[in-house]
């Protein structure tokens, strides 16, 4: 798979970005030291000034690049998603049994995320972090329904659809595939955050994840 990977390049939805930053080394620099500033002083107080002292680079550089931070947001929430789908795709790929292959994608979509030294640029523990604590604030707009239909966020659209066919696959009578697909999804999220800022609401603390309890979930589902 690592093979795989290291061939890989990451697609994001265009209408997201002016310029490509995969495309230069100052593009890449602004993805990888934009994750590492977000997780260090949260979205709210991120601002292109800050990562343009951060990367000694002008802020106006950063603009040739993304529109505003919201958009760097919907970037970095769009290739995570992208890089989930590659590992759902390649790890079940070779699964011929339903649960099993169901099972395995549950557990590639609620895990604890560890870099991944195919894209030295981007620490995807970091941005994991941002994706629990921060993607929300990408969709939780006025504006979703314009940039839904702009395509922002056909990735993880295409993301659900996929583990929706495995969950099919499973019990095809079951009539609610996508809303328990996106569950399991948005749950895993909202777990792992409350693992780190509520760890007493919840049974998932430090280094667990909710993996088990979704595979539970699931299994019963769709009995």
């Amino acid at each position: 798979m690592k093979d795989l990977l290291s061939a890989l390049k990451i697609s994001v939805p265009e209408k997201i970005f002016i310029k490509d930053p995969e495309t230069s080394e100052l593009g890449k620099k602004i993805i990888e030291q934009g994750i590492i500033l977000i997780c260090e002083i949260g979205f709210e107080s991120f601002t292109f000034k800050k990562l343009g002292i951060k990367i000694s680079s002008n802020e106006s550089s950063i603009y040739r690049y993304f529109e505003n931070k919201h958009k760097l947001l919907l970037y970095l929430s769009s290739w995570y998603w992208a890089w989930i789908e590659y590992q759902l795709v390649i790890e079940t790929f070779s699964i011929a049994n339903p649960e099993e292959k169901l099972e395995k994608a549950i557990t590639i979509v609620t895990r604890t995320i560890h870099e991944d030294s195919n894209f030295s640029h981007i620490n995807e523990t970091l941005l994991y972090k941002i994706i629990v604590n921060e993607s929300s604030k990408a969709i939780l707009t006025k504006e979703v329904d314009s940039e839904n239909k702009e395509g922002y966020f056909k990735i993880y659209k295409r993301l659900i659809r996929r583990l929706e066919e495995m969950i099919l696959a499973v019990n095809p009578n079951f009539k609610y595939g996508l809303s328990l697909a996106s569950t399991i999804i948005e749950g895993s999220l909202h777990q792992h955050f409350l693992g780190e800022h509520f760890p007493s609401i919840t049974n998932y603390k430090n280094e667990e994840t909710p993996t088990k309890f979704f595979i539970y979930l699931v299994n019963n589902t769709l009995k």
